[in-house]
């Protein structure tokens, strides 16, 4: 900590001017001492020259030099530099400047020599803290500067690959960077049908198929968080900002995801950086939409649908993959949730949604590790809790693109319990949503009639004595009541189960 705070305190440059050398190296050791990057000149001319060639924060002035006085340098420095914090030095409180020429000349500080250098080092301390404040309000006007300058060429009506990488070198140029993408996702219009981009520059400037193929599992899960929180999300080389613009007409949701690790300073001219961008966006949409010019966004959209569809796919078969004695479990759970809910009646969707729920209720494993999964005897309490958060990452992988939105609950809730004892939030009773008490109910007998690698499997009675055992306590009753009556024929289930997966 120590470290880094000379290293903050050294951005800070001091020079040092006075003929008397003894000054000089006394004032060295002093400043040095505080952290400060110092320069000592013994010559005014040569310090004026110094200081119009580099940057200096602040400048020590003695008064009383040859060949030419304090006041004359002060004279010749502000004709070029009026930012400089001038502290003036004499040993002769009668020869001083006038504050009248104090005040003209813009000297922030007077101070007399003496032997013990406590009031100039509070001098010094006092002009340091009033040039880090003007360096903060500088940052915060030339941040707005740089993002009025943008606003209007984000806000011209392009095609929305032109205005997405309008956007992109726009705000990339608040952060020194030349990395960045843009994923528009839950679009939706006048004609409630929803739409999505995604498009990159730099290293992500590629086809949508290799882009795509960048986002692993932990992108696709922050994605997620960042939408679902509406906030910032920062990682060691990066970070996500949502995208968020509702208007009365428009609604458009995503994320820019801009890699640097320069971004912290910039961080609230980037969120305000980013909504206007998502109003410039639906701008776009709506643009698009009167004019019925949608045929690119729909294209790319069923093309992203299917290409994050097919990677999903993939991470559900590399969870089932990771264990010989789990696999199928994905959709012997979706196929059980399905006849439960066909016996409660539900409507088509309410079955689609099940049976995507049941493929997908375990994805958030993929980001646990193989030895915990793959343990053969008890988990600890830090390997379980492990375990535990499956439903919550699972729930942020599903939330990165608009198309799971329904199945997110499923999911996130499949580990709760009616008696509220269940996870990751401990909810009870009818706050579970139906579909996810059904969910968890294929999933624990499936559990049970499947061997383990911690335990043989339980036959077809005994498992059914624990969905009766622990209906209302862990389980919805009325969904076991269901479940047990289709269970009834369960010769026909089982040859239902090996043509599918035949």
């Amino acid at each position: 900590m120590r470290k880094k705070n000379i290293q903050k305190q050294s951005d800070y440059k001091i020079i040092v001017v006075d003929d008397d050398d003894g000054i000089i190296d006394s004032l060295s050791v002093i400043i040095k001492r505080l952290g400060y990057y110092f320069e000592g000149v013994n010559n005014p001319l040569e310090a004026i020259e110094r200081i119009e060639r580099e940057n200096y924060d602040l400048l020590v002035l003695d008064f009383l030099m040859d060949p030419i006085q304090g006041d004359e340098v002060v004279k010749r420095i502000r004709q070029f530099n009026t930012d400089l914090y001038i502290l003036l030095l004499t040993g002769y409180k009668d020869v001083a400047p006038p504050l009248e020429t104090i005040k003209t000349l813009d000297i922030q500080a007077y101070c007399e020599k003496s032997d013990n250098f406590d009031q100039l080092i509070l001098l010094i301390e006092s002009a340091i803290k009033s040039i880090s404040q003007k360096r903060t309000i500088k940052k915060i006007r030339d941040g707005l500067k740089r993002i009025l300058d943008s606003v209007p060429k984000i806000y011209q009506l392009q095609s929305i690959g032109d205005i997405i990488k309008e956007i992109l070198m726009e705000i990339l140029k608040l952060v020194h960077s030349e990395n960045a993408f843009i994923l528009i996702d839950d679009f939706v219009g006048l004609s409630d049908n929803r739409k999505s981009f995604i498009k990159g520059v730099g290293k992500y400037d590629k086809s949508l198929e290799e882009l795509l193929n960048m986002l692993d599992y932990q992108v696709m899960e922050t994605i997620g968080i960042a939408k679902t929180k509406g906030q910032p999300v920062k990682l060691e080389q990066g970070v996500f900002l949502p995208l968020n613009s509702k208007s009365e007409l428009v609604r458009t949701e995503g994320v820019i995801y801009l890699e640097t690790d320069n971004y912290e300073d910039q961080i609230e001219f980037l969120e305000i950086y980013s909504t206007q961008a998502a109003t410039a966006i639906s701008n776009v949409f709506l643009h698009s939409m009167v004019n019925a010019k949608n045929n690119e966004l729909e294209k790319t959209y069923n093309e992203l649908k299917q290409r994050y569809l097919d990677a999903v796919q993939a991470l559900r078969l590399a969870v089932d993959a990771k264990d010989v004695y789990t696999r199928g479990h994905s959709d012997r759970v979706a196929f059980y949730a399905l006849k439960i809910g066909q016996a409660f009646n539900l409507s088509a969707e309410e079955i689609e949604r099940l049976e995507a729920g049941g493929i997908f209720h375990d994805i958030g494993k993929i980001g646990t590790a193989d030895d915990i999964l793959l343990k053969t005897d008890k988990l600890n309490d830090w390997e379980y809790s492990e375990i535990k958060k499956h439903p919550i990452k699972g729930a942020n992988i599903l939330s990165a693109v608009s198309m799971f939105k329904e199945i997110v609950p499923l999911v996130l809730y499949h580990h709760e319990r009616m008696d509220g004892k269940g996870y990751p939030y401990g909810i009870k009773g009818d706050e579970i949503p139906l579909l996810a008490r059904i969910i968890s109910v294929a999933d624990a007998f499936d559990a049970m009639t499947s061997d383990r690698m911690y335990r043989s499997k339980l036959n077809l009675e005994e498992a059914k004595k624990q969905l009766i055992l622990n209906a209302g306590t862990q389980f919805d009753a009325q969904v076991v009541e269901k479940f047990l009556v289709i269970l009834e024929d369960f010769d026909s289930l089982q040859k239902e189960i090996d043509e599918m997966c035949g």
